[in-house]
């Protein structure tokens, strides 16, 4: 992509999980930002990935696993997630995550 913009309105949501919904942002080789809407009670089952991720809580609240460590987010605050670790997460209260991927999540682009 490498795009210097990309306008959120103009990029789709594709199903991620029952409750779950992502739409890709901006990307490159080396990064990706994702944007995940979570319903409430939705779960983000556990899984592990070679990418080093953070994600960023822009609204909601949730409980997030990592490496078997359990705590409870909300707005504002931040994950850091190395790579190969296993996570996943259940929403607590509505939300939305901004995550960021280093390299690109070449899977999410696979259609």
């Amino acid at each position: 992509m490498n795009k210097p913009f990309v306008f959120g309105d103009e990029c789709e949501f594709q199903p991620a999980g029952e409750g779950v919904r992502r739409k890709i942002l901006a990307y490159g080789e080396n990064l990706m930002a994702v944007e995940v809407h979570f319903e409430e009670g939705a779960i983000g089952a556990l899984h592990q990935h070679p990418h080093t991720q953070l994600s960023y809580v822009l609204e909601g609240e949730f409980e997030f696993e990592i490496g078997g460590e359990k705590n409870i987010v909300k707005k504002g605050d931040t994950l850091y997630k190395l790579p190969n670790v296993v996570h996943g997460c259940r929403c607590l209260k509505k939300g939305i995550l901004l995550d960021i991927f280093t390299p690109y999540r070449e899977d999410f682009l696979a259609k």
